[in-house]
């Protein structure tokens, strides 16, 4: 019997945009030892296949049945979009969770961004959205069950030097998740998103591992340290759950405290604490 704390996903099927990597095959992971399916999607094929086949091979699952798929996804064209929800449909019989966690990074001095720059972050991580969310959505309606779990970031709330293009669209996230929470819970449906704080990635590595950027961040980080994408997957389970029975419109942060933190102290380990 279920109830209110009930964790478990089993039964649940799940479209994952950019499942193939970082957090995305995280949360992928953390539904699979949860009970749900999963459809991954990433735009490289052979990528996608071999994410898969990992996640498959981490599921406690009796017969030939696979309880992970992947798919090349491309979440700015439509037809893709719609070739995975059907397939994750074909291939399991049912949709009930998408995670829209597709995306990248750019970071570049503000005035040398380009218009087909700011729209590729847009397109990317807004109208694909959006986009999946209504392909999918129109199964969640007919069905009168559904949940939405959009990624947003720190930078949907805070500035990030010379990442202008990324940190609107992502702040556009929040927009997008209250709105369509709002318009479609009547429908059964709930929408959240989840806004990690620091976390090293394929798309951001480069831009906070062993950098001055990235000491800096440490220093801001009450838990003096990045965030690993298992600890985003946690939340995602707990949105996707029938625990979050009751959450719909709302984002959740995930940074180890750094947007809580205002003037204070260097967190880091390497810091000498000034006298108060």
């Amino acid at each position: 019997m279920s109830t209110p704390y009930d964790f478990d996903l089993t039964g649940q099927v799940a479209l994952i945009t950019g499942g193939a990597s970082g957090i995305g095959k995280a949360i992928a992971e953390a539904f699979i030892t949860r009970g749900a399916k999963v459809l991954i999607g990433s735009r490289t094929q052979d990528k996608v296949e071999q994410a898969a086949a990992e996640l498959d091979a981490i599921a406690d699952h009796s017969g030939d049945d696979p309880v992970a798929a992947g798919i090349s996804l491309d979440v700015t064209n439509d037809a893709s979009v719609e070739r995975a929800v059907r397939k994750a449909i074909d291939l399991f019989g049912s949709l009930h969770i998408v995670v829209n966690s597709a995306g990248h990074m750019l970071r570049k001095p503000t005035f040398e961004l380009t218009p087909d720059e700011i729209n590729a972050m847009f397109d990317a991580h807004v109208t694909g959205s959006l986009r999946t969310s209504i392909t999918a959505g129109h199964i969640f309606r007919e069905q009168h069950q559904g949940c939405i779990i959009n990624i947003a970031s720190i930078s949907s709330f805070v500035a990030l030097t010379e990442v202008t293009a990324y940190a609107t669209s992502k702040a556009a996230v929040l927009g997008l998740t209250r709105s369509l929470a709002c318009e479609w819970a009547k429908y059964g449906i709930r929408i959240n998103a989840i806004a990690p704080g620091f976390i090293p990635t394929n798309i951001n590595r480069h831009i906070i591992e062993n950098t001055d950027r990235g000491r800096r961040i440490i220093e801001g980080t009450p838990t003096a340290r990045f965030g690993e994408t298992k600890e985003i997957a946690g939340a995602a389970v707990f949105l996707a759950s029938k625990a979050a029975s009751f959450v719909n419109g709302q984002t959740i942060t995930i940074d180890g405290g750094y947007t809580a933190s205002g003037i204070t102290d260097s967190f880091a380990a390497w810091a000498t604490p000034t006298e108060s």
